[in-house]
């Protein structure tokens, strides 16, 4: 066997015999990292034994059988709960609540759990627990980073569960590479995998993410698991929010609300109620707006703020919105509504932190660019829904039922919808509906302009 130096891209895996200051693969910079493999011929094993290959057809339809947290958002974002031999990577920035929120949540399981900590040690994980006020007889703790010691403690104990807090930090004595390395985070990820699979027990993986926003290591590591968790906010703010980006036995378009306090994550069981409570009324630039975030809908606080560019180079700012769509729609309403708003600043925000890509806010948005802009505060009890188009017009949505009825549940008795959705709709008496065609329409009305 002959010993090989390479260098490997953190981002896609791309090789190369020397360091490279941009990968050409994926274009990341600075992201080789040097790894020492072993080359040389193998002995091949050609007695492969019995295969045994079955058809589908062969096994009988039975109700998956889901590992309860007993924290409801997380379990939502789950699809339900832990399935037993799978694998969930969650990922998120230093100190937004990864370990809190998985400390937690061990607590909730009914069946034994192992918390195993590569970053802490055993008194501190024990100090967090009792500040948090978790207790459970069912949760064990293992401070250990060796990959195979981890894996030999899951084979002598009846885990149902096993947090690994972090996979950066666990290592295979075999292989020369430090821990955190492409080869030694995808090599222990492999055997934390088939352990998983081998002994029936859901493995949750603690990730890091770079500055870029993106899981630390091998892009190979997301599309091993079974799942990719992201604990997103601001450190600056209490909320939290757990979405899905890969979900093999759930939906990716569900998250989960959580606040933070000294006492640890609390759920937000009423996003809505939570969005609007700060609310200032009869200011321009503010309108309410229904999304759906998976399952559930959600009311939220679309707030714009146009400013005169006076060096004619003016700004366009978008926090929780995506900033190209933000240009298309500024188009729309510059060349269909005739509003001249290329020559403003442009400040948009999505209020509570949450980051919406749903095209059936685009309404709320122009119309909460257009309130700043003519500096006209839009109608209070008015929501605004729909998907703008090129033409200008409004387009259908989905589940708009759905959206009346949390808009009703709320109080807002006024709703604007795209004329498509108006077919077959069933609201009641109390609720005033307005199908428009065009979004100049929607502008009218929610301004209240002749």
């Amino acid at each position: 066997m002959k010993i090989k130096t390479k260098f490997i891209c953190s981002s896609c895996g791309y090789e190369s015999p020397k360091w490279l200051g941009k990968c050409p693969s994926c274009e990341s910079w600075n992201s080789f990292s040097e790894e020492t493999i072993e080359t040389g011929k193998r002995k091949s094993k050609t007695d492969f034994g019995d295969i045994t290959v079955h058809k589908l057809s062969d096994f009988a339809v039975v109700d998956e059988k889901r590992i309860l947290t007993k924290i409801d958002e997380f379990d939502r974002v789950l699809g339900g709960g832990l399935i037993p031999g799978s694998v969930i990577l969650i990922g998120g920035d230093p100190g937004i609540g990864k370990s809190t929120l998985v400390l937690q949540s061990a607590a909730g399981i009914e069946s034994e759990v192992l918390y195993v900590t590569g970053e802490e040690s055993i008194n501190q994980i024990n100090l967090r627990a009792k500040r948090l006020n978790v207790t459970s007889d069912k949760v064990s703790l293992l401070a250990e980073t060796d990959t195979e010691k981890i894996i030999s403690v899951i084979e002598k104990g009846h885990f149902k569960a096993i947090i690994v807090d972090s996979i950066q930090t666990c290592f295979l004595p075999e292989l020369d590479n430090a821990p955190g390395t492409v080869t030694q985070i995808r090599e222990s990820a492999m055997k934390l995998m088939d352990a998983a699979k081998r002994y029936d027990c859901a493995i949750i993986l603690i990730g890091h993410i770079t500055k870029e926003g993106y899981i630390a290591g091998p892009k190979i590591l997301e599309h091993m698991v079974d799942a990719v968790l992201q604990f997103e906010g601001e450190k600056n703010h209490n909320y939290r929010v757990l979405r899905a980006y890969k979900n093999r036995y759930g939906s990716t378009n569900e998250i989960g609300l959580f606040e933070m306090h000294e006492t640890g994550l609390i759920q937000v069981n009423n996003p809505s109620e939570l969005f609007l409570s700060e609310r200032s009324k009869s200011i321009s630039g503010s309108v309410i707006t229904c999304c759906l975030e998976g399952t559930r809908p959600v009311l939220l606080e679309v707030q714009a703020l146009l400013t005169p560019a006076p060096y004619g180079n003016p700004q366009k700012v978008a926090t929780g919105f995506d900033y190209r769509k933000l240009s298309i729609l500024l188009a729309v309403l510059e060349k269909r509504v005739a509003l001249r708003v290329s020559q403003a600043n442009v400040f948009l925000n999505i209020a509570g932190g949450l980051r919406i890509d749903e095209p059936a806010i685009d309404a709320a948005v122009c119309c909460a660019i257009a309130s700043s802009f003519l500096d006209l505060p839009a109608q209070n009890d008015f929501v605004a829904i729909g998907e703008v188009g090129l033409g200008g017009e409004l387009r259908t949505i989905s589940n708009i039922e759905k959206r009346v009825q949390e808009c009703a549940k709320l109080g807002f008795k006024n709703i604007i919808i795209p004329i498509g959705n108006n077919k077959n709709l069933k609201f009641t008496k109390d609720i005033n509906i307005y199908p428009v065609k065009y979004l100049s329409e929607a502008i009218k009305i929610i301004l209240h302009k002749n």
